[in-house]
């Protein structure tokens, strides 16, 4: 009876009224600003609000409405969960299963692919794939120069791990639990919908992981070219040769006697100081009031205009270039080159790079800069830093021990074990198996375990009060409290009906699981230009008023929906973690696509049809 009245609703729909039009019309401005990143992300999220509840007469979102997915059980389940993760980062757990996992590997690409996957999928059903894929990076790294392995044969392979582990559970992903709210919303339209248990879809998220796991041990590392080669040489990889020079504070030079910070002002934005040598000793990355002698070598990274200028400058002479200056820059015991990654929440994030403000702010000395994948040349100073981008930098030890305990950027390189808290390890770990029991057997659900859970990770101290905040990932919660009310509107102003009438039209013509398998695809391909939530919380209703409409149960429809808004392997942008590994691996557009193609079709199949043999359709 229930599938014969959505059907009769979905029939009474088949043109738009006005309130459905101007929904998707606001829906096709979220999609657009989510597309082209005219605004950060959380900023879109707000924008969507004021709008929705602006239109209010045609959108039905008041003002309570509008702000009710700040309050939603998804979203403060979502950041539970980050802080939750936060706190099994912080004991070195994650790190040191990698490590030894992949201490077999050797120099057998399986055998790292192996360890890779191993690693990183089953962590990622219960700690949210985000941080577990920023803390396995330098890992994984490692165990590909450890293997004379190219990192970029191992790196894409682990972002797509932690994706598919991802549905293992009900809180692997933020996805899942948005999945879950708007499912349980659904269920006072068919019966069949309700909120997921926490291991609702295991048994076809086994499956999943297992057959993925397969493709990217066998298949993947033929299809993934070296990008970076085996133990590469840094500054070869950058080109850093070329803007790399020696210039020497001659005697009675205007800069004897002053500091950096007048040397760089009076030298242009274009010169930074990565190093300065006095009597045979390097200081890295100099802070600006450093005060010069007659004599000092200052090792200053340029671009080739500003080079040019530096042999004419006056009261400093260039007495070295090339590759003879950047190499015994990079030898230098007090420093080390390695790459930084701009992280998710990063500060760097919109910024243009200014050399002497980085090195003021971070301790460190940008020697080269990646971004989408190709190595900027010539001219750095003053590209706007996204995402992903990856910087080549030297640094002291002790600041790379710091940077890597922020959250502005990913250290790519192994952080030694005695900053974690690894006397808290088996608390943590406790505290993680009480908070999925308790939800698991249902004695409260799942955001009252996930709460308790917080709190005890600050009483027992693996969490300080601080790093609450610290932990949550703030542009998904905003993202989450954003579209949910988009979606409430989707579904009340009937423009989900009427985009589900569409669906209906080719249940004449398709099998029930043809349909099933198309919402699976347009749900993964949607994915990879928008957010995976935002492509659950506008596909989901849809899938549900299709599945009713044709007499099928919405069940193995959400379901789609769900698995394939986890599965952006197309492209670096539809996936935080696809971003976290585009500059290490030294990623081009293209490498995404030629291995997640196959991966996206084969699990496509395999997920659609694991659903019908479990679940029916």
């Amino acid at each position: 009876m229930a599938a014969v009245a959505a059907t009769q609703d979905v029939a009474t729909q088949p043109t738009l009224t006005t309130d459905a039009l101007v929904v998707l019309g606001v829906v096709v401005l979220a999609l657009a600003l989510f597309v082209t990143e005219r605004l950060p992300i959380d900023v879109t999220a707000i924008l969507l609000i004021v709008v929705l509840v602006v239109l209010e007469p045609w959108t039905g979102i008041d003002p309570a409405t509008g702000i009710s997915g700040f309050a939603n059980e998804a979203t403060i389940t979502v950041l539970a969960m980050l802080i939750l993760s936060g706190g099994i980062s912080r004991t070195g757990i994650v790190q040191e299963l990698g490590r030894r996992i992949a201490d077999f590997a050797g120099t057998s690409v399986r055998k790292q692919l192996f360890a890779t996957v191993a690693a990183t999928s089953p962590v990622s059903g219960f700690l949210n794939n985000t941080p577990v894929v920023a803390l396995l990076v330098p890992v994984v790294t490692d165990v590909a120069n450890r293997g004379n392995t190219s990192p970029s044969k191992l790196l894409i392979p682990l972002s797509y791990a932690s994706q598919v582990g991802g549905m293992l559970t009900l809180i692997g992903t933020s996805t899942n639990l948005l999945a879950s709210d708007v499912s349980a919303r659904l269920g006072a339209r068919y019966p069949e919908l309700g909120p997921f248990s926490m291991f609702e879809f295991t048994k076809l998220g086994v499956v999943v992981v297992v057959v993925g796991g397969l493709y990217l041990v066998f298949v993947s590392h033929y299809l993934l070219p070296e990008r970076v080669p085996p133990r590469a040489d840094y500054l070869e990889e950058y080109d850093v040769e070329e803007y790399v020079a020696d210039v020497s504070v001659v005697p009675g030079s205007p800069f004897a006697g002053g500091t950096v910070g007048e040397a760089t002002d009076s030298l242009g934005a274009a010169v930074d100081v990565v190093q300065i040598v006095r009597d045979g000793a390097r200081s890295i990355a100099p802070r600006r009031e450093t005060s010069l002698s007659e004599g000092d070598v200052l090792v200053v990274r340029t671009d080739r205009e500003a080079l040019h200028t530096l042999e004419d400058a006056p009261g400093v002479e260039l007495v070295g270039r090339s590759e003879t200056a950047a190499h015994r820059a990079a030898e230098a015991e007090s420093g080390v080159v390695t790459e930084l990654v701009v992280s998710l929440d990063s500060q760097l994030v919109g910024t243009r790079l200014d050399l002497e403000g980085f090195r003021e702010e971070f301790g460190a000395a940008v020697l080269g800069l990646r971004q989408r994948g190709a190595t900027v040349g010539d001219r750095i100073v003053g590209r706007r830093l996204d995402v992903g981008d990856t910087l080549l930098v030297q640094a002291p030890p002790d600041t790379l021990e710091r940077l890597s305990r922020g959250d502005d950027v990913i250290v790519a390189r192994e952080r030694p074990r005695r900053e974690y808290r690894t006397e808290k390890a088996p608390i943590a770990v406790a505290i993680m198996i009480g908070v999925v029991a308790v939800a698991t057997l249902e004695l409260y659900p799942i955001l009252v375990s996930a709460l308790a859970g917080v709190v005890a990770m600050v009483v027992t101290g693996v969490l300080r009060p601080n790093e609450l905040y610290d932990a949550v990932e703030w542009d998904v919660i905003f993202l989450l409290a954003g579209v949910i009310p988009l979606g409430i509107a989707l579904e009340g102003s009937g423009a989900a009906a009427y985009l589900a009438s569409l669906v209906v039209s080719t249940g004449g013509v398709l099998p029930t699981i043809v349909v099933l398998w198309l919402f699976y695809i347009v749900t993964g391909l949607i994915t990879e230009v928008i957010s995976n939530n935002a492509s659950v919380v506008l596909l989901v209703p849809v899938a549900a008023a299709a599945a009713a409409g044709i007499g099928a149960n919405p069940y193995p429809f959400v379901l789609a929906v769900t698995f394939a808004a986890s599965t952006a392997f197309l492209g670096p942008i539809g996936y935080q973690t696809n971003l976290f590994v585009y500059g290490p691996g030294g990623y081009r557009f293209a490498d995404y696509f030629r291995v997640g193609a196959p991966l996206q079709l084969l699990l496509s199949v395999v997920t659609v049809l694991g659903i019908a043999y479990f679940w029916g359709v």
